[in-house]
């Protein structure tokens, strides 16, 4: 009995260091494949990143030119010209003419900016100041010229800003870096000494930030918009009635200058009191050098 226990345990023994045996190589056969299947995707080339991407870390690996901004081709800033006008138009009719300019700046997307109207004995005089798309500028130079009047005087100017505008750039995107950088040193700041100088430079490159995006704004609104002073101007004509009104106010005007002219001979007059004090005096030592005078003859 004995001996066919140790038998049937011996089987149980031997079949499983067999199944234990085909569990090893089944295994081994899976990280086989699974090598293989790995091996493919290791090998492949990896993606390349970005040209400028690249070309900062290879500066950053050589250690050179690590702060130095290097703008892109694609920074290329186009021709910054301002251009500006000035017109003096003497028309018939100043509320004619004005419709006229209206539909002239409605078709030349243009609005104005400031209006100024005076109207004397003489003459009247609308005063626009126009701002209108750099594009559509010679256009409406050309309306005006030819649809509202007889143009007495014209100055067209233009202005090449391009140098000014690439410079500010420039050095805005410095300044922006450093900032970046010296955000990245408060963060370290060990004492409160370097973190207050920290602030301290942070405040002053915010500063300068805005000030230069400022002026990029305005040189950017000169540029799309071009600027035009336009006078409209029309000369009266002098009637009967015109000429009346104008001796009556002609003769105001002479009373009061000649009144004002009689305040400020009396005011002068005051001013030398001074001087009729010592009158009295004066008179005094004539009349008494006199009187001795005859004494002695």
């Amino acid at each position: 009995m004995k001996k066919i226990i140790f038998l049937l345990s011996g089987l149980i023994l031997i079949n499983c260091s067999k199944s234990n045996g085909e569990k090893q190589e089944v295994k081994a056969d899976l990280m086989e494949v699974i090598s293989e299947d790995k091996a493919p995707s290791s090998a492949a080339a990896p993606i390349p990143p970005p040209s400028y991407i690249s070309e900062k870390m290879a500066s950053d690996e050589n250690g050179t030119n690590k702060d130095v901004y290097t703008p892109k081709k694609t920074d290329t800033i186009s021709r910054k010209i301002i251009k500006n006008g000035d017109m003096k138009i003497q028309v018939g009719d100043i509320k004619k003419a004005q419709r006229q300019v209206n539909d002239i700046l409605k078709k030349n997307n243009a609005y104005i900016q400031k209006e100024d109207f005076q109207n004397t004995d003489l003459d009247d005089n609308l005063n626009l100041i126009i701002r209108v798309p750099h594009k559509n500028f010679d256009v409406l130079i050309s309306s005006f010229s030819d649809g509202i009047g007889s143009v007495l005087s014209k100055n067209i100017s233009s202005n090449d800003v391009t140098e000014e505008y690439t410079d500010v750039s420039i050095k805005l995107a410095n300044k922006k870096i450093y900032l970046e950088k010296y955000r990245d040193m408060l963060k370290s700041a060990a004492t409160t000494k370097d973190m207050l100088e920290i602030q301290e430079k942070i405040r002053e490159l915010e500063d300068e930030i805005d000030v230069a995006e400022g002026r990029l704004r305005f040189i950017d609104d000169r540029v799309n918009y071009s600027t035009l002073s336009l006078n409209l101007y029309k000369e009266k004509v002098r009637s009967s009635a015109t000429s009346k009104i104008g001796f009556g106010s002609r003769f105001v005007d002479s009373v009061t200058e000649g009144w004002n002219s009689f305040v400020s001979f009396m005011l002068g007059i005051v001013s030398l009191w001074p001087f009729f004090l010592l009158i009295p005096f004066i008179i005094f030592f004539w009349r008494k050098w006199k009187s001795g005078k005859k004494n002695k003859n």
